[in-house]
């Protein structure tokens, strides 16, 4: 039988992507019939990372009983309906804006999704890949413009997401619907076994990052400089336009599409799409989301393979994070990039895929 091995294909001296090699498979008879599993050993894997926190625990089980009542958080029920009726006046605010406003959203837009994607998610949430010193400050600071909460608290609640995904325990359960996965689940308070399991898991790698305590320690003075201040005072100051259009356009606007571009990845590509690695599981691949959310929306693989830094089979189509992060590497910035090899994904979506893989 053959084992999983890793192996290393060097790109440069510091630049290098751990692939997953073969797949471990076992041959089980059932008279006439010969049945083939592959067994991909995920633990292995992610032995190799130093964690499996983010891997999906089938021993869970929901308390039986009555649900806990729903508690309404009325603060953020308040505070997030006025943001969107901001994002709703910067979006009227556009024809008059000057087009170095909208760059300079733009540019504020990819800066702050990229400390989501390829720093909270990809880097610190899944230890996908290695970064130096000078590219986990700049995520920090990327990731702080973003505001969907400091690094610590996003990656508690991810790894719990994927470890008790759907089910009671999952801070976005998208069995309770698209609303409450998308934004729902941010204006109630959790359920309790959501915090129970939080408690639980292992997060010594994150606190040992002094990058992500000193954000932590300091991450409300953070977000009014970086979310809000910066990205009002350079169009301002830099180009004289009006200060009512640098709030609303390139700050509220830009933070509005922002959070509602992660928020499609819990609620949209958990309901709409195709699932050609594992039709068991709910997320789904969604070729919008992945546009939205720099790569985000190949859900399906993601869920399946969670340690893969390219979250998708298909490099840099429609995935701006991976692309960014491969550049990273050529400048010597990131390294032991995980990647899972073309053998085991083509064996997974044989054995567990919806066949979609098969029309294109």
């Amino acid at each position: 039988v053959p084992t999983l091995t890793l192996q290393e294909e060097e790109f440069s001296s510091t630049c290098t992507t751990t692939t997953v090699g073969t797949v471990t498979s076992r041959v089980t008879r059932n008279g006439d019939a010969v049945m083939e599993k592959d067994l991909l050993n995920h633990e292995d894997l992610a032995g190799d990372r130093g964690m499996i926190d983010d891997l999906f625990d089938e021993t869970y089980h929901e308390k039986e009983g009555p649900k806990p009542p729903v508690r309404y958080v009325w603060r953020n029920i308040i505070l997030m309906s006025l943001l969107h009726l901001g994002g709703i006046l910067g979006l009227m605010l556009i024809p008059y804006a000057k087009i170095q406003t909208l760059a300079w959203a733009a540019l504020c837009f990819l800066v702050s999704a990229v400390g989501i994607t390829a720093g909270s998610h990809r880097l610190w949430s899944h230890r996908s890949y290695k970064a130096t010193l000078p590219l986990r400050i700049f995520l920090t600071f990327a990731n702080s413009m973003a505001f969907q909460n400091d690094i610590y608290e996003w990656v508690r609640d991810h790894r719990v997401h994927h470890k008790f995904s759907e089910t009671d325990a999952d801070p976005h359960n998208a069995k309770r619907g698209f609303f409450f996965s998308h934004i729902g689940w941010l204006l109630v308070r959790k359920h309790p076994d959501v915090i129970e399991k939080g408690q639980k898991l292992d997060l010594s790698d994150i606190r040992a990052d002094k990058v992500v305590m000193f954000q932590r320690r300091y991450y409300k003075p953070s977000i009014v400089l970086l979310c809000f201040t910066v990205p009002t005072v350079v169009p301002w100051y830099f180009w004289e336009e009006s200060l009512i259009i640098s709030f609303f356009i390139p700050a509220i606007l830009r933070y509005v599409l922002g959070l509602n571009a992660t928020w499609l990845v819990n609620s949209a590509a958990h309901m709409f799409g195709n699932r050609p690695y594992d039709q068991n599981i709910n997320p789904r691949e969604n070729t919008l989301v992945s546009l939205g959310a720099l790569g985000e929306g190949f859900h399906n693989y993601h869920h399946t393979f969670p340690y893969d830094y390219s979250t998708s089979e298909f490099g840099w189509h429609f995935n701006l994070t991976t692309a960014f992060i491969d550049l990273m590497c050529l400048l010597g910035l990131a390294s032991d990039r995980k990647k899972v090899s073309k053998e085991v994904i083509l064996a997974r979506k044989m054995r567990t895929g919806d066949g979609s893989h098969k029309s294109g």
